[in-house]
């Protein structure tokens, strides 16, 4: 977020005198993508009236959207807001303007996702098999491990739970794989980085 983001700044860096303006033109942009999706004409014909690349545009409104879709899905104070954006270090009018953008449509933000949420299927339960090739016809002296797993997921709705399973089958070395990938992952959110960040989106 922080790099998309950062494009915004750079185009109000070169028209300082628009910088209240382009603001409410990204987010206006920003919000219309929400309700019914990209559209690259429109990024092309901000980009010919700043005199810029499109793809600054499109990073800016990105990036914007990302940093206005976040705040107001966990509806953080306005504090907090203004110490998440503080902490990319711009400056005390973009500041003040990205709120006013923030307090403003916060409330229709959260109308917008409400609509897009889907129900996603949560974990129940995960059952697994070691199986081990010892031979075939073609090779009679062999080892060739192999992980099955299943995943027992549950989708709750308005007319009560439903489950389903999904079977997985893999190596025991992209197994070992994708474990020090996810053990990484959970190292990385208990960095003070990721708890700041954490902390100002709750």
């Amino acid at each position: 977020m922080c790099k998309t983001i950062r494009n915004i700044q750079h185009i109000l860096t070169r028209f300082p005198c628009l910088s209240l303006s382009v603001v409410e033109e990204f987010g206006r942009i920003a919000l219309e993508f929400l309700r019914k999706g990209t559209n690259p004409k429109i990024y092309e014909g901000a980009a010919r009236k700043l005199c810029v690349p499109v793809g600054m545009v499109q990073h800016g409104v990105e990036g914007l959207m990302f940093l206005m879709t976040e705040s107001s899905k966990h509806m953080i104070s306005e504090v907090d807001f203004m110490d998440s954006v503080l902490a990319l270090g711009f400056g005390e009018d973009l500041i003040q303007s990205l709120l006013q953008l923030y307090v403003q449509h916060k409330h229709q933000i959260r109308s917008v996702l409400s609509q897009l949420l889907c129900n996603q299927p949560a974990y129940h339960n995960l059952e697994w098999r070691l199986d081990v090739q010892l031979a075939s016809r073609s090779v009679r002296h062999q080892i060739v491990p192999m992980v099955t797993i299943r995943l027992l997921l549950t989708r709750s709705s308005d007319v009560g739970s439903t489950q389903s399973c999904m079977d997985l089958q893999t190596d025991p070395s992209s197994l070992l794989h994708m474990i020090s990938t996810l053990e990484a992952a959970l190292a990385a959110v208990k960095t003070s980085h990721a708890r700041r960040i954490l902390r100002n989106i709750k």
